[in-house]
């Protein structure tokens, strides 16, 4: 398109501003667009830093020597209880679906990873799946050989088909993010998902209800309209921008380098599996089971909450 004429030029000035809208480089009046640029920078910052992990690199040797020493300083530092393990399966694979807090250092995962492996031994296959930006995380690497992988459905399917147990959080960063006095809260933000992947692989579902991580830090907002603003949700699939007080940063924009959480007491409990076609029949309802599932953590997140008399002290 050439603007040698009147008309050529006016319709090149127009293609250009389309152009640069469409790069996020202006704004509809034709100012620059500081947050798009932000938001996209910040995302490819992040995207360097995000490692690939998969399944192979969970370390049995690894877990078996750093196992006791992490369980006593977890037990120690959290004043961890867990209860109810024995209702998980001992064999094949089987769906754990659990609530999610602690922002993107997250000790209710920790603790559970830790439990699972003292009381079913190193051998079985256990994997946690979680947000790339946690892989990311220098601070949290070792995890990796503890099998958290990234949080997608090849990820999913492959755990489960090769027998394994598979730790899952509906909830994710909504309702990892959430303010602290919601603590006491199930909330998936209506995700089902995991219920289509336990039909799909003819897998039991064990809930795993935990309470504490929300003390961890005092977390303000889940920041969902900063997220948006900065388009972080088509970027890096971030539909929330957190807003905490945390150790060492104060106010804390993101949880991007983590923080060091406080020592709450964490409570964890384990419910009975959930048989669905057995439970629900051959055909069962998707709603039917997520208000079954989410009804019977909430009720035990409720008797747990009502036995704890103040925060981070228990």
């Amino acid at each position: 398109m050439s603007p040698a004429d009147g008309t050529g030029a006016r319709e090149y000035e127009r293609h250009a501003a389309r152009q640069a809208r469409s790069n996020g480089s202006v704004d509809g009046r034709g100012d620059m667009n500081l947050v798009t640029v932000l938001g996209r920078t910040l995302a490819e910052q992040v995207q360097r830093r995000i490692p690939q992990a998969d399944l192979d690199e969970r370390d049995p040797d690894y877990i078996r020597d750093t196992l006791p020493g992490m369980w006593l300083l977890a037990s120690f530092y959290f004043r961890a209880e867990v209860e109810g393990l024995e209702n998980i399966p001992a064999e094949g694979p089987v769906l754990l679906v659990g609530n999610h807090s602690g922002g993107n250092l997250t000790p209710d995962t920790l603790v559970f990873t830790l439990a699972f492996n003292t009381y079913f031994g190193v051998e079985r296959r256990f994997y946690q799946l979680a947000h790339n930006l946690v892989l990311a995380m220098p601070q949290l690497a070792s995890l990796r050989k503890y099998g958290t992988v990234a949080a997608s459905p090849e990820n999913a399917n492959k755990a489960l088909d090769s027998g394994a147990a598979l730790l899952v959080y509906p909830g994710g960063d909504y309702e990892v993010h959430r303010p602290s006095w919601e603590s006491a809260r199930v909330d998936f933000n209506g995700r089902k998902g995991y219920i289509r992947l336990a039909l799909e692989k003819d897998v039991p579902i064990v809930p795993v209800v935990a309470l504490g991580g929300q003390e961890t830090a005092l977390f303000l907002s889940r920041g969902e309209r900063l997220a948006r603003l900065l388009r972080l949700d088509k970027l890096v699939r971030l539909k929330v921008l957190p807003i905490s007080l945390a150790i060492p940063w104060g106010l804390n924009v993101g949880d991007f380098l983590g923080h060091w959480p406080l020592p709450a007491k964490l409570q964890m409990r384990v419910l009975p599996p959930i048989h669905l076609r057995k439970q629900f029949g051959r055909k069962p309802d998707i709603d039917e089971i997520n208000d079954h599932v989410l009804g019977a953590m909430q009720a035990t997140l409720d008797s747990l909450a009502e036995k704890r008399r103040f925060p981070v002290i228990g």
